[in-house]
């Protein structure tokens, strides 16, 4: 199957509480849903693309949709906690359940790939090596991981946007980890449930650097109380950098200061994961992502 199969349903499902949603679309224009959306429609041109809020309270599927009239379920990021007991993440947790249920196969970054992993049995927990904030960093496939197709070319190690202060704990049983960092042992992760299949990353391809630099600055307070910066100041000049090349990707300078390459740097290949599961979707409509 190309990406650009016209007949592709997308499914975005958006667990950002109501306030982060406002906060964030204040800072960068547009909700972690509306940035999904806007990816996926730059990879899969004409694909028609609903979103839903599965963690407010009274969230539907569009009128006479199901779960598995979709080609595929994207879980956003969001500043939920999947180790706490609240409305907003039982209600996430319940809709992913249905998600697996369904057979439909799914993907989630961040908060997303923690969602799957409560749904599916596994635990998550606060970061145990601290915040890891702005870009995840040498990021290395498992054995597992460098044969998978949803690291399919990536290199050996590579940086990729990231922003979390939890982590997966436990996987499922039955889940395979693909990849991880020193930071974080579960950065990719393929999940298997209840007949469905989930691929997700603990980072963010579907971040554009501009979107990395406005989560730096709403989330000042605790970069400084982690100690990852000494002021406001010094947050703000960090996030100017990555603001700046977003504006300019190829300025070497900047990717120099920030020791970044063409894995960040380079719009398409951050977005490598993505790809690789909408390519992987495959076959039949709905058929499912397969293992190596």
């Amino acid at each position: 199957m190309h990406p650009t199969r016209s007949a592709l349903r997308f499914l975005v499902a958006e667990s950002e509480p109501p306030e982060a949603r406002e906060r964030r679309r204040e800072s960068v224009g547009r909700s972690s849903g509306e940035t999904y959306v806007e990816t996926l429609l730059r990879l899969a041109p004409g694909a028609e693309c609903h979103r839903i809020k599965p963690a407010d309270a009274g969230a539907e599927l569009p009128a006479g949709a199901a779960l598995s009239g979709y080609d595929g379920v994207f879980l956003t990021g969001s500043p939920l906690h999947l180790y706490k007991e609240t409305p907003e993440t039982r209600r996430a947790v319940a809709f992913m359940r249905a998600v697996f249920a369904s057979g439909t196969p799914s993907f989630g970054s961040c908060a997303g790939l923690q969602v799957a992993t409560v749904a599916a049995g596994g635990t998550v927990r606060p970061n145990q090596r601290g915040y890891e904030a702005a870009f995840a960093r040498r990021i290395t496939p498992t054995e597992r991981g460098r044969g998978h197709p949803l690291l399919a070319g990536r290199p050996a190690a590579y940086d990729a946007p990231a922003v979390h202060t939890d982590e997966v704990e436990t996987l499922p049983e039955g889940a395979v980890r693909l990849a991880g960092n020193r930071v974080t042992a579960v950065q990719a992760a393929e999940i298997r449930f209840d007949g469905g299949v989930f691929w997700g990353v603990q980072y963010h391809p579907e971040l554009a650097l501009d979107e990395v630099s406005g989560a730096l600055r709403r989330q000042a307070g605790g970069l400084v109380a982690a100690g990852l910066a000494g002021s406001q100041d010094e947050v703000d000049a960090y996030a100017d950098q990555v603001e700046a090349l977003h504006r300019a990707p190829g300025r070497r300078d900047l990717a120099w200061r920030l020791g970044l390459d063409e894995q960040v740097t380079d719009a398409a290949t951050r977005r490598t994961e993505l790809r690789n599961f909408i390519e992987a979707l495959g076959g039949p409509r709905g058929a499912a992502p397969r293992r190596p």
